[in-house]
């Protein structure tokens, strides 16, 4: 049999053609698989949307279910005396603050030196405290410039910040002296040098400031303080001194804080049911359809959603979201009455409390919400376990995808085996017939030659 080294040369047939379209023909048993495998993708893409807005609306559920959230407070100042920053424990109220004098830390300078590099010789700094303590710095010969010093006093990290200061005169190094906190306690009464510093350096008197207390009224309650931030003398309030004079201070109930709060929670689940209602849309004139239209998982949870928002809270004043003026509208979306939620927060803020928050932190409708919520997003909840039925499918399909590629690879091989038979046994044959051509031609001449 002849040898063909390309498929077809030898019979003359498009055999290589026919072979492509055979292998055509075989992959098309892949399209269902692929078609299939795309849907299973389709639906794991919509359930990862689905599980992020469910995520987003349990956040700001999370939120309303603080009872903090109720607590908070906010504070502002009429005048520039004082700033104040306050926390839940803050009672609401107008106070009147009168600063009479502002905290002052005490400082001093030495008298000048030429060279600030020149050491002074050995001796010891001593300080002396408004609260009685004392502090002493050891200086060796050596290392005793004003540098060294000034050094050696700041890595005591005991009540005194030191600093060389230039005041341009022939003389004109200073080692200057701070305390570094206000107030008589903490200030520095008396300064000694002695050994040799003590000839050497000694406190020039005009410099000296003298530490003082803050002294102010709240309310005509004479309050002293050591520092300029005042705590708990209003309670829950901090204050900080900024100059002498009068402010005063309102606290009050954050209320726009807690309508934020539910108003995003409102926001959150509208917004998830907007993705809800894509991902189960149908077009009847385009024919498009939601990945999860006709889902029993996304109905699942469409309902529990629906049971736990239309469901009592009891035990508070308030029962059902209506009573605080959020409705559910017949598009399955929430709305908010502004008239009728403002008068809750401004008339009955412990009520909104109890309703949302309740008294433990599965008491209230958002606790409720979020039991729910947290049973479908959980490990082996509800959308996990679909989401890995899903991926298991589309694992199941690219083992047989797979598969049915190794056995059209195998058919299409047997088929390039038997068209390569065939092509060599036309080509045979080809040649056979040409040869009879060939040898009935030759004899019919000498037959006509006799």
């Amino acid at each position: 049999m002849a040898t063909i080294s390309s498929l077809g040369v030898g019979s003359g047939l498009d055999l290589s053609g026919l072979l492509n379209q055979l292998e055509s023909a075989e992959r098309q048993k892949l399209t269902p698989i692929t078609t299939q495998k795309k849907s299973y993708q389709a639906e794991i893409s919509a359930y990862g949307k689905l599980e992020s807005a469910l995520s987003s609306f349990q956040t700001a559920v999370s939120s309303l279910n603080k009872a903090t959230l109720y607590q908070s407070v906010t504070s502002s100042v009429e005048g520039s005396s004082v700033t104040a920053t306050s926390t839940s424990d803050a009672v609401t109220g107008s106070y009147t603050i009168n600063v009479t004098n502002v905290a002052k830390a005490s400082s001093m300078a030495t008298d000048g030196i030429a060279d600030k590099t020149t050491d002074l010789g050995a001796g010891t700094v001593s300080f002396t405290f408004g609260d009685g303590s004392t502090l002493d710095v050891d200086i060796t010969a050596g290392d005793s410039s004003l540098e060294a010093i000034r050094d050696a006093i700041n890595a005591k990290e005991g009540g005194v910040s030191a600093s060389i200061v230039n005041d341009g005169s022939g003389t004109p190094y200073r080692l200057s002296l701070a305390s570094t906190e206000t107030g008589t306690d903490a200030g520095i009464s008396s300064v000694t040098f002695s050994g040799d510093l003590g000839g050497q350096l000694a406190i020039d008197a005009a410099t000296e400031v003298v530490a003082e207390d803050a002294t102010l009224t709240v309310n005509g309650i004479s309050i002293t303080s050591q520092s300029n931030r005042i705590e708990e003398a209003i309670q829950g309030v901090t204050l900080d001194i900024v100059e002498e004079g009068e402010s005063t201070l309102t606290v009050e109930r954050d209320t726009e804080s807690i309508k934020d709060a539910i108003e995003s929670f409102v926001k959150s689940y509208n917004s998830l049911r907007s993705t809800m209602d894509s991902l189960s849309s149908y077009d009847s004139e385009s024919g498009n359809a939601g990945e999860l239209l006709g889902d029993s998982t996304l109905r699942s949870v469409e309902s529990r959603l629906r049971s736990t928002l239309s469901d009592a809270v009891e035990g508070g004043e308030f029962s059902l979201l209506s009573d605080l003026g959020i409705s559910l509208q017949l598009n399955g979306k929430l709305k908010i009455d502004d008239d009728k939620l403002d008068d809750a927060i401004a008339n009955n803020l412990s009520g909104v409390s109890e309703f949302f928050a309740g008294s433990s932190e599965e008491g209230g409708m958002a606790g409720q919400l979020d039991g729910t919520l947290e049973s479908m997003l959980e490990d082996n909840g509800l959308l996990d376990n679909r989401v890995s039925g899903l991926e298991t499918s589309v694992e199941n399909l690219n083992d047989r995808f797979a598969l049915m590629e190794r056995n059209i690879e195998a058919t299409i091989d047997r088929y390039r085996q038997q068209f390569t038979k065939l092509d060599g046994l036309i080509a045979s044959m080809n040649q056979t017939s040409t040869y009879l051509t060939q040898q009935f031609e030759s004899l019919n001449a000498q037959l006509g030659r006799n």
